[in-house]
């Protein structure tokens, strides 16, 4: 059986691949940074309100602990799109789209710039979101797959495949 996919490397994809990340191999990581960026948000709000209540005079400080209590709160909302921001201008020419091709022994990845072939083995998570299925290499690699691409079987039948050949369980990821 082969399983063909076309895939555009976009904002919308970049940012279920930044999901698919955070929510498996870097959850460890990710839960530290939040606490750690939530502490600091609370220090911002606390540092704010203890000058307000010694009723001293706004100052520039004020000013940067409550822009920086902003800027950390809309970063901790929106890491997955500003992470798939970034990721989107390291992408290297010509590889903002891709074709792949599933095959019983491995499967290729075709982009402008070059032709590569992977190995079930080398796959350390699998991950299926609403629109894509992720594969995870390492905390800082993955390819998406967009479902409505597929061709050469259905969904059931790729999810299938691919739990077979990798050996690992499907992650659903919101």
């Amino acid at each position: 059986m082969e399983f063909q996919f076309e895939t555009r490397y976009d904002q919308k994809g970049l940012t279920a691949l930044a999901r698919a990340l955070r929510k498996t191999i870097r959850k460890k990581r990710s839960r530290r940074s939040h606490i750690f960026g939530w502490c600091i948000v609370a220090l911002a709000i606390l540092l704010i309100a203890a000058r307000r209540l010694l009723d001293e005079p706004w100052t520039l400080q004020d000013t940067l602990n409550c822009g920086v209590g902003v800027i950390l709160i809309a970063i901790l909302f929106t890491e997955d799109q500003v992470n798939a921001f970034f990721a989107q201008k390291k992408l290297l020419p010509g590889t903002s789209s891709a074709k792949s091709v599933f095959t019983e022994e491995s499967y290729t990845s075709t982009t402008e710039a070059a032709a590569t072939e992977f190995h079930y083995e080398a796959v350390q998570q699998v991950c299926e979101t609403e629109d894509y299925f992720v594969l995870l290499f390492s905390r800082q690699h993955g390819q998406i797959y967009d479902k409505a691409s597929l061709s050469g079987g259905t969904a059931e039948e790729f999810r299938t495949f691919i739990t077979e050949k990798t050996g690992k369980p499907i992650a659903y990821i919101k």
